[in-house]
């Protein structure tokens, strides 16, 4: 890659959030299932696929201890968080259809959670609320507490905001609707949350669980979905069935065991702390914030975030032009969300917490690992100025004077 005016310069990757590099570890685990071992179908009784097996059982073991559910039987794998996010949405409300019934999402839910409740709710006939978030995106239980009534089947929010990485108050949400209604089924997106805070499915009494490999540094093409014993759900797809009855089909042991290898590697950073990760964002966002004028951070500070999550709005410049000109000088990052980054349209996360449309449209998200180090975020602070200032003298969007 050749930095700006054909110059070599350094690389960083900062677009974790939506895909990234697999550590060496991670693809290491991953290879002898593709060819030496393993490499059967898990529900065969023959060697390969008893090995196959085996990596699945081992990996469902693992993720049920890291997040303290009763067994790991109630883990499902699906092959993405966004399918994940359709079993658990869909699943549960089509396993308690009646008319009249209600979905609630917070405002800031991502999009596989919000298009799957609004799908079924018009495929049954029930209604979607979407609960209104403060202006760092957090939902208050008391205003959750009004939406919930008798009716009401199924809540899902967020443990930590992909966008914006606000951790919710998870536990005291699940509460007060429980107290409420007993019955109501409660669906947490944690794939931002997994590797970044503790999670105990007991201790929050949570329903369902969404993660997702990717996001700890895992491979693509594996999710899981946590489904609490009891918890009933109707599989969205059918098939000729394995080890899994919810998600039918051949397992991909390879990312299976690649997404066990990743939850081992960020569970030791979640035991350290995770202070390196934590001290490079506040860096990165006291340096973006002091140094380009006219900027916003989006989301909360210190410990209410997430620590790997860094959302800067960069007034009167194009968040596209941002991705492109970073890009140029060896910086990758993502404007917005990838779900609408390409059709041009204004995070829906950013809006909720009351940016206006400009202020959203010049948003960058930066998503820190522990493979990051000081260097790179001071490459990226000698860098970003520049590249706003000239983004700014070309465009026709100019600070009032």
């Amino acid at each position: 890659m050749l930095a700006e005016h054909g110059t070599p310069g350094k690389e960083v990757y900062f677009d974790n959030e939506n895909s990234g590099w697999v550590p060496p570890e991670v693809v290491e685990a991953m290879l002898p299932y593709f060819n030496k071992r393993g490499y059967g179908h898990p529900s065969i009784t023959n060697k390969p696929g008893w090995e196959a097996y085996e990596v699945v059982w081992e990996a469902r073991k693992e993720l049920a201890k890291v997040i303290n559910a009763h067994s790991p039987e109630e883990i499902v794998f699906t092959h993405s968080g966004t399918e994940a996010n359709n079993l658990a949405i869909v699943g549960a409300i089509l396993a308690r259809r009646r008319k009249g019934g209600r979905i609630i999402v917070s405002a800031v839910e991502h999009l596989s959670v919000i298009f799957p409740a609004e799908f079924v709710a018009k495929l049954t006939g029930m209604e979607v609320i979407k609960v209104p978030v403060d202006e760092e995106g957090f939902v208050d239980p008391e205003i959750l507490a009004t939406y919930v009534n008798k009716d009401t089947v199924l809540i899902s929010v967020q443990a930590v905001n992909h966008e914006i990485g606000t951790i919710q108050n998870l536990r005291e949400l699940i509460r007060v609707a429980k107290d409420l209604n007993p019955e109501v089924v409660f669906h947490t997106d944690a794939c931002d949350a997994l590797g970044r805070i503790p999670l105990n499915v007991r201790e929050l009494n949570v329903d369902l669980l969404t993660v997702s490999s990717h996001k700890i540094l895992g491979p693509k093409g594996v999710g899981a979905l946590y489904v609490r014993r009891g918890v009933k759900l109707e599989p969205l797809i059918r098939g000729q069935l394995s080890t899994q009855t919810l998600w039918p089909g051949v397992e991909n042991v390879p990312a299976i065991a690649g997404f066990k290898k990743a939850l081992e590697l960020a569970v030791e950073d979640l035991k350290g702390g995770n202070e390196k990760i934590r001290n490079l964002r506040d860096r990165l966002i006291k340096g973006l914030l002091e140094s380009v004028p006219h900027t916003l951070l989006n989301g909360p500070e210190g410990g209410r975030r997430a620590v790997d999550n860094v959302n800067i709005s960069f007034l009167y410049v194009e968040g596209e032009a941002i991705t492109v000109e970073l890009s140029l000088r060896g910086i990758y990052v993502s404007s917005g969300s990838a779900c609408t980054s390409r059709v041009l349209e204004p995070s829906h996360v950013l809006l909720a917490i009351g940016r206006k449309h400009e202020e959203a449209h010049g948003s960058i998200l930066f998503k820190i690992t522990r493979y990051h180090s000081r260097d790179d975020v001071e490459y990226v602070l000698s860098s970003v100025p520049a590249a706003i200032r000239r983004l700014r003298e070309l465009s026709s969007l100019k600070p009032r004077t």
